[in-house]
């Protein structure tokens, strides 16, 4: 089964809206299923610009249910199914890709990125009638949403577990920016950030470091007062954090990484964040999960990892003892590997590790250095990388 939103969610008051949104996550079978949406970047062949073919390519597709449209008409979205791991993972986004490239019949290149290096700020929207009404509301932030990210939903058992796992992952956002930063350049500069995305993704609302939520009621209050006075769909689809409880799949979504260029980076990723939501929820389980960190404390390290990524620091968030980010990221894989294994995510994870020697974002800075700042040969290499990826992948599949 695909995992996708659905094509619509019933309007319901807050307190149907609290019990829904409980029985959604109660109601699992098997816990930690994970599944992700990938936005990869449509490039024209010849010039390595984006191609606004978004629309053209899913017609061709016939109705697949692994791609669908999104905001930028030169971005298309490959979800997975559910999978009991992250291999699986990486194997649905290896035959994916390859179909996708397949029915585009060389029309286009694909590549993965946070941002793409010298388009300009603005591009054009989806005409979906969606993306329609969000132009149409966001107006210039919706023109300048030219950016591409990696989500990967996680399924936890029950909802109490839920609430506290999605209070507590908060914390860990800044983390992992920054592992997946892979957005330094945009319109053509170096922007001197290691994930220049997310701050995008800041001209519309509801975005970055959510509220922690004391109770469900709470949130289902909220989300209720969103959908009386107009301000947000009831559904949630509106509530963009770097991290929601999503009340129509059960999942608690993490929506805070750069979008890698290969499938086995995104499956790490997917690895990590399913690992780390086990132990949480183990921590949970035993009482010993650390107090939901304020807000405005992890805002400093987010713009910390955005700014420096692996290679500068991160706070305590109730001490304010600074360490390096390296030494934090390097802390929570090695605390996550033995849940990656029992979870059969473990030949994924290894990836993770791979990417803490050199992130996204590094590389990128490191081939426009090697080619004398030439921007297009990042581009060609994150579009090689997932093609060479391709050509080599035999669905056995490892790092």
């Amino acid at each position: 089964m695909a995992l996708a939103y659905p094509e619509a969610l019933p309007a319901f008051d807050s307190t149907a809206s609290c019990e829904r949104s409980q029985a959604c996550f109660d109601g699992h079978v098997k816990p930690f299923t994970v599944g992700v949406e990938e936005e990869l970047m449509l490039l024209d062949p010849l010039t390595l610009e984006l191609a606004p073919v978004s629309a053209r390519l899913l017609s061709a597709a016939g109705g697949d249910p692994r791609f669908r449209e999104e905001l930028p008409a030169a971005q298309i979205e490959i979800l997975s199914p559910v999978c009991e791991n992250a291999t699986e993972i990486q194997e649905a986004l290896v035959r994916a890709r390859r179909d996708l490239l397949e029915v585009a019949g060389g029309a286009v290149r694909l590549a993965g990125a946070g941002t793409h290096p010298f388009a300009p700020a603005e591009g054009a929207i989806s005409t979906g009638d969606r993306y329609v009404g969000i132009a149409e509301e966001y107006q210039w932030s919706a023109r300048r949403g030219l950016a591409w990210g990696l989500h990967v939903h996680v399924a936890i058992p029950g909802a109490q577990r839920a609430l506290a796992v999605h209070n507590a992952l908060r914390t860990h956002l800044p983390e992992l920016a920054a592992l997946a930063g892979n957005s330094p350049f945009h319109e053509g500069l170096d922007t001197g950030l290691h994930a220049v995305r997310p701050k995008l993704a800041e001209g519309f609302p509801r975005q970055g470091i959510p509220p922690a939520w004391d109770t469900w009621q709470a949130y289902a209050d909220f989300l209720s007062w969103g959908s009386r006075t107009g301000a947000f769909a009831a559904n949630g689809r509106q509530l963009w954090w770097e991290v929601r409880l999503h009340p129509g799949f059960g999942t608690v979504e993490v929506r805070v990484c750069d979008q890698p260029a290969t499938a086995a980076e995104s499956a790490a990723l997917a690895a990590v964040i399913q690992a780390l939501c086990s132990r949480l929820t183990s921590e949970h389980d035993a009482g010993i999960l650390a107090p939901t960190a304020p807000r405005e404390r992890i805002e400093e390290n987010r713009w910390r990892a955005l700014r420096h990524g692996i290679e500068g620091t991160l706070l305590d968030c109730r001490t304010g003892e600074t360490t390096t980010t390296r030494e934090r990221v390097t802390d929570l894989l090695r605390g996550l590997e033995s849940h990656a294994e029992r979870l059969g995510s473990g030949t994924a994870f290894q990836v993770a590790w791979k990417m803490l020697e050199e992130t996204g974002s590094q590389r990128q800075r490191r081939i426009a250095a090697t080619n004398g700042g030439d921007l297009r040969s990042v581009l060609d290499t994150l579009a090689a990388r997932l093609e060479t990826e391709l050509a080599f992948a035999d669905l056995e599949v490892s790092g």
